[in-house]
């Protein structure tokens, strides 16, 4: 048995059977973690979604922002300021568009598990695009629990509806409603660049050069990991998976741009890319 984790997807279908072909991925045998982003921008986001639930407790799927705004759009909860570009036209036309969404749905926006390695047992945080400063583990996955709680229960699309926009900038304990769920998902899907209390910076999606003064990627700042805990992410294609950070992994390697799709074995950290 094998576990892997997956880069952002994007609807690159044919590239995620290409890589899963080349390690030889068995769905009941092997594990596929993914950091989110599944579809959009890329041509086949319907495959994409079809294949992932069709495999079942074999993929383990953390949601991406472009994922979110699928339910969105699926759901009508998009505001009318929104840009409607994308990509999703197939797979809102197809006929069991409603039971992915349905499964997309009760999907988590963090991840934390154990995995068996040639080092012993070692933990991983998966999360699509990252964790603030002054979230510790318990307090992320906590945080991560409300939003997951509101995108499952019956009032779901005020959620969708109200996710959309850049503040609050920075988290406080005191936050409520909509501002609440809007800043744990931001850090959770969106967040790129902060400052070292937790200030978000969401304009800037270049590489970590193009930092705006005083902010700096988030994973200098973070303080979940340690010798038995590491986090995976995706979303920051520009890192090109380099972040100089021991037990932070960037997987998101810009395949919908016309890079590589990129995978690590967790048990050993051997990258496989297409």
């Amino acid at each position: 048995m094998a576990t892997y984790a997956i880069g952002d997807i994007q609807g690159c279908y044919k590239s995620l059977r290409k890589l899963l072909k080349a390690v030889a991925f068995q769905p009941g045998a092997d594990e596929l973690w993914c950091v989110g982003d599944l579809i959009n921008r890329g041509p086949k986001s319907l495959d994409t979604l079809r294949y992932l639930r069709d495999i079942g407790d074999a993929a383990t799927v953390v949601l991406g922002n472009h994922d979110l705004h699928f339910l969105a759009l699926y759901y009508e909860c998009t505001p009318d300021s929104i840009n409607g570009k994308h990509t999703l036209d197939e797979l809102l036309a197809a006929p069991d568009c409603g039971e992915l969404a349905e499964w997309l749905r009760q999907k988590p926006l963090t991840h934390y598990d154990s995995v068996l390695g040639t080092q012993g047992i070692h933990n991983y945080l998966m999360v699509h695009a990252g964790v603030p400063p002054q979230w510790d583990l318990h307090k992320t996955l906590t945080l991560s629990a409300e939003v997951e709680t509101a995108l499952r229960g019956p009032d779901f699309r005020k959620l969708l509806n109200k996710m959309y926009g850049n503040k609050p900038l920075r988290w406080k304990d005191s936050l409520s409603g909509r501002k609440r769920l809007r800043m744990i998902t931001n850090y959770l899907t969106r967040m790129r660049f902060c400052d070292a209390r937790g200030k978000l910076d969401l304009l800037i999606k270049e590489g970590v050069n193009e930092a705006p003064e005083g902010f700096r990627p988030w994973f200098e700042f973070e303080t979940i990991t340690d010798s038995q805990t590491s986090i995976l992410f995706g979303h920051w294609a520009a890192l090109q998976g380099v972040t100089l950070r021991d037990r932070v992994y960037a997987l998101d390697t810009g395949c919908v741009w016309g890079r590589e799709l990129t995978m690590m074995r967790l048990e050993d950290h051997k990258l496989f890319s297409v």
